[in-house]
């Protein structure tokens, strides 16, 4: 019990630290979709080298060296991981953030930087599996408790690091605890090793391959087989994360606690999966059938899910609230029903009044719904874990090689899947369609396991491929079309929007009537972003710093969302360049159809303008390891709650922008919460705040309202505005009656509670 007690302390520890490092890395390699895919590959590759070198060594090594290398292993991971910090922050982000800008060294140095930890975190189980193994015939459940207790507390650790770590002691802190944790597991296993014998194990004249399985099991299918199915259903569970991440999403209206919420429910599940599993498995005579019937299952029931919720939306009379929900611009109040769950329970959610249905809202979004969509499908990848197990292990002295050659071969399928799932499929088919290629991939499981009910029928392997073949289509045909798809996740109909999708993300414009005229909402990945026809915030934020400076040449605008801070932010004759970063590539693709469509001219401007420059990468990275330098470097308005905004609401953030700025440059920002002005001010000797937005400078910012009025009057900036239905010179007004000189007093007080790279503290909704 002690050895699945340590198994279970060192799956949370290993889960903690993937969010953690993920986020540290994410500052040095930018969040797009190429280096996000890159850090889950080489995250994987890990832990499959460690599962493979780890099965030889288990079978080779007695009780003793075992367990001791076992605790070596977490001592190795819990040495890395205290000087992690230093490697991926201190290090490659600070002082060599400029190889983030090559893809050719950015992949290698992030493979490099993390093979050390999974490395050592694959190891792991097969040599636990060969140290709780004593016989073949009870094998295959203990390494299945050693499994589904390990994921069981990645699981906990999932939900615990987004949920509490990340919001009460930041990433530092998260980190050392799983040092601590790793310390602790390794403490006991070298506790159990004076109880183990001290002799060789019996396995190391066994060097040889291991048999072939020899009970028949199905149609005498040899071992490599069984490797082959479990790494493709390594890739069918991997693109089906990936594609309902995406999908829940863009339901859910994503913030921070979005992913780790996810991630802890496909955990959670697959971990019940296994552990029910082993008091099933040991009792059934064909495991290999079940195996199969259990695979097949998983892409069955995630097509007629998927098919029965994006169906059910607006027409089941249940789904009314969530289907109104799916309408609105802003996401669920996360911070409202933290705090009501707090103050009154769960039971806050039985209420009728406005708070209980703020927390029921919450919890059918982030539990309830994942829970139903993705539940069964990942309970059903664990269930089949200990039958696959039942199937294999028919000697004991190859334990340890068919659990690290297994998992080695499920995760370069996991590996192969994120890859070809993230990069190809969303680029070429979009959500919708690769689900169904996915489902039909699945089909295999399908066709194998009707093959092994009828082994005994000469018609049994075409009956199955036909009757495979029929289901997998019936099941594909269920799906919606892409258009069906998204709109019904946005409450509307496919006549109400324009979308596009690819890797990056989901852009969504919702056709609406504004001010009388017809006009768009932008949705990216299921948010309210901004609109068109332009107004509001969004120009105020172009329109503000551009007439404050004196002459704006060089612009960057991180973020693209309507376009409506880029166009509003080119209004002088004086600026030559502006460059708009952008992660979700998409949206430029919706922005040229709406420009078609809608003939509105500040749009059309926009996308005309020879002067603007779109690039697709994080804007953060991009400008960090470039050596250009701006009159004005502005972040488009972004929720402080959104995932990963804390990267542009930080001390460092802000801080580092100033290298960039021109002497006289401005940096730009919104300023959503006081904290955020309170970083913003610790950040920059030099702050005007108008109204919600913060501009900062190295040097003085001169405020001459005749300059100004009259760079408003220009005929050239009045025309461009006017061409939009935007009145600057009222603007002008506006701002010069919103002026604000820099606050001493809102520094020094709290001077410590601001926002950090390393604890973002408005993204994960820390009261102040």
């Amino acid at each position: 019990m002690v050895a699945y007690a340590l198994f279970f302390a060192s799956g949370f520890a290993a889960l903690l630290y993937q969010v953690i490092w993920q986020r540290m890395l994410a500052i040095f390699s930018g969040i797009d979709v190429f280096a996000v895919t890159i850090i889950v590959a080489a995250f994987m590759a890990g832990l499959g080298c460690g599962n493979l070198v780890g099965g030889h060594l288990a079978d080779a090594l007695s009780a003793r060296r075992r367990l001791l290398l076992f605790a070596a292993s977490e001592v190795a991971i819990a040495v890395f991981a205290f000087s992690s910090k230093w490697l991926y922050y201190d290090v490659l982000y600070e002082r060599f953030g400029a190889l983030s800008g090559e893809p050719l060294v950015l992949a290698p140095v992030l493979f490099a930087s993390l093979l050390w930890p999974t490395f050592f975190m694959g190891i792991s189980l097969p040599l636990l599996s060969r140290s709780v193994a004593v016989d073949a015939e009870s094998a295959p459940v203990r390494i299945g408790a050693l499994y589904g207790l390990n994921t069981l507390g990645a699981a906990i650790g999932s939900f615990a690091t987004a949920w509490v770590l990340m919001r009460t002691v930041g990433f530092e802190t998260c980190i050392q605890l799983g040092v601590a944790l790793n310390g602790c597991v390794a403490l006991g296993a070298l506790a159990l090793v004076p109880a183990l014998p001290a002799g060789e194990s019996e396995a190391t004249s066994a060097t040889g391959p291991p048999p072939a399985i020899r009970d028949g099991e199905p149609a005498g299918l040899p071992f490599l087989a069984w490797i082959f199915l479990y790494g493709m259903s390594g890739f069918i569970a991997l693109g089906l994360e990936i594609l309902w991440f995406r999908l829940l999403g863009v339901l859910i209206k994503s913030t921070a606690f979005t992913f780790g919420t996810l991630l802890g429910v496909f955990l959670t599940c697959s971990a019940l999966g296994t552990l029910v599993g082993l008091r099933w498995a040991p009792r059934v005579r064909r495991p290999a059938t079940f195996f199969l019937a259990f695979q097949a299952g998983v892409t069955l029931y995630s097509g007629l899910a998927l098919s029965a919720l994006i169906r059910g939306l607006g027409v089941i009379p249940g789904l009314g609230d969530l289907w109104a929900y799916l309408g609105r611009y802003e996401p669920v109040n996360v911070g409202a029903a933290i705090a009501i769950l707090g103050r009154a329970g769960v039971g806050a959610a039985l209420g009728t009044d406005r708070e209980g249905q703020v927390v029921a809202n919450f919890l059918l979004l982030y539990f309830a719904v994942p829970f139903l969509l993705m539940g069964p499908a990942t309970f059903l990848m664990g269930l089949s874990f200990p039958f696959l197990q039942r199937v294999v292990q028919t000697e004991l002295a190859f334990v340890g090689r068919r659990v690290g050659w297994l998992q080695t071969a499920n995760i370069v399928g996991s590996m192969l899947g994120a890859i070809l799932v993230g990069f190809v499929l969303l680029d070429w088919l979009g959500s919708a369609r690769s689900f169904e290629v996915l489902i039909a991939l699945g089909a295999l499981y399908l066709a194998l396991w009707l093959s092994e009910v009828w082994r005994n029928e000469a018609w049994g392997p075409l009956a199955a491929l036909g009757l495979a073949g029929v289901f997998a289509y019936s099941v594909v045909q269920a799906i919606p079309d892409p258009a069906w798809f998204w709109s019904k996740l946005h409450g509307v109909t496919p006549a109400r929007i324009l979308f596009a999708e690819d890797r990056s993300g989901l852009s969504v414009l919702k056709r609406q009537r504004r001010h009388g005229q017809p006009g768009l909402t932008v949705f990216v990945n299921g948010r309210g972003q901004s609109s068109v026809p332009f107004g509001g915030t969004h120009t105020l934020l172009g329109v503000t710093p551009l007439l404050l400076h004196p002459k704006p040449e060089r612009l960057a605008v991180i973020g693209l969302g309507s376009g409506d801070t880029v166009f509003s932010i080119g209004g002088r004759s004086e600026t030559s360049e502006i460059r708009c970063y952008e992660i979700i590539g998409a949206q430029l693709a919706t922005l040229e159809r709406a420009n078609r469509e809608l003939g509105y001219a500040g749009l059309r401007s926009l996308l005309e303008d020879p002067r603007v420059r779109f690039e697709f990468s994080d804007g953060r990275k991009a400008i960090v390891s470039g050596d250009e330098k701006y009159d004005l470097i502005e972040a488009d308005a972004l929720r402080p709650n959104s995932a990963y905004s804390g990267t542009l609401y930080s001390y460092e953030y802000f801080s580092s922008m100033r290298s960039h700025l021109e002497p006289g440059g401005f940096l730009v920002s919104w300023a959503p919460t006081s904290r955020v002005e309170r970083t913003f001010r610790k950040a920059l000797p030099y702050v005007l705040k108008v109204g919600p937005i913060l501009i900062g400078s190295n040097e003085a910012i001169p405020i001459d309202p005749s300059a100004v009025r009259a760079r408003a009057r220009d005929p050239h900036t009045v025309a461009y505005y006017r061409s939009a239905g935007i009145d600057v010179t009222a603007i002008a007004e506006k701002i010069l009656a919103q002026v604000e000189s820099r606050e001493d007093e809102l520094v020094s007080q709290n001077a410590g509670d601001v926002n950090l790279d390393l604890f973002p503290k408005d993204e994960y909704l820390v009261p102040q």
